[in-house]
């Protein structure tokens, strides 16, 4: 594992924890939820990206 694909792992786990955050507060921001959901995704996109430059196409991200 790289540095780049560890920080971008440590940068979605962070997005993932703010974004469980904001949906338990009271009155939770729409735009604000929106946002992490969307950064959330770029990363996870960019992390797909190096697994199959490092990989090749065999290789497919799945759900846990």
């Amino acid at each position: 594992m790289t540095f780049t694909v560890f920080r971008l792992m440590q940068y979605h786990q962070k997005l993932d924890a703010q974004l469980r955050a904001e949906r338990a507060r009271r009155w939770p921001d729409v735009f604000r939820i929106q946002k992490l959901k969307r950064l959330k995704l770029a990363v996870k996109d960019r992390l797909a990206h190096s697994a199959a430059k490092t990989f090749g196409k065999r290789l497919r991200l799945r759900k846990i």
